[in-house]
């Protein structure tokens, strides 16, 4: 607009230092100062912030390593990487995609592992003949349970490596 520091901090009632620290990328304004500075320049705020998707593979090994908490309680492989997908696929490259891939990922294991148990239980509430031995029960559970933590740490892993991940078998929940 042609303004200068000075008069840019009289028109939108920031200090001088506030400005010249925006303008030397020293901060980024957020919130008042942000809003102070689109109503003083006649611009939205997305005009001042260049809102970019940044590339970070250590937030995508995170993202992948978030599903570990299936080992504590079940439900958290899918509770901590469904917040951190939201909070970050529109802020880092690829994490939307990946969050679906996982997410999917995750909610189809675990209704395949509820599937299992239920019909472990109906069979023996019902008593459908079907004898499982108890170590077949903890076998077939436990290997549900190191597959799905082999397939973390693989495509953590490919992240790392800049490598595309995959996840299956995943049901299609999220597109």
């Amino acid at each position: 607009k042609g303004l200068s520091q000075e008069q840019l901090a009289e028109i939108s009632g920031l200090s001088l230092r506030t400005i010249q620290r925006i303008e030397n990328n020293s901060t980024v304004p957020h919130g008042d100062t942000l809003k102070k500075l689109a109503v003083a320049l006649q611009v939205s705020p997305d005009e001042i912030i260049d809102w970019q998707i940044v590339e970070d593979r250590n937030v995508l090994a995170l993202l992948n390593l978030s599903q570990l908490g299936f080992i504590v309680f079940i439900f958290l492989g899918i509770i901590i990487p469904l917040v951190f997908w939201i909070l970050k696929r529109d802020k880092v490259k690829y994490v939307d995609e990946m969050g679906k891939q996982i997410l999917n990922f995750q909610i189809s294991w675990v209704i395949i592992l509820f599937i299992l148990c239920a019909s472990i239980l109906a069979n023996q509430l019902f008593q459908w003949g079907i004898q499982i031995p108890f170590y077949g029960v903890v076998t077939v559970i436990g290997g549900l349970y190191l597959y799905n933590l082999i397939i973390v740490l693989v495509n953590t892993i490919r992240s790392l490596n800049e490598k595309s991940v995959h996840y299956y078998p995943a049901f299609n929940f999220l597109r």
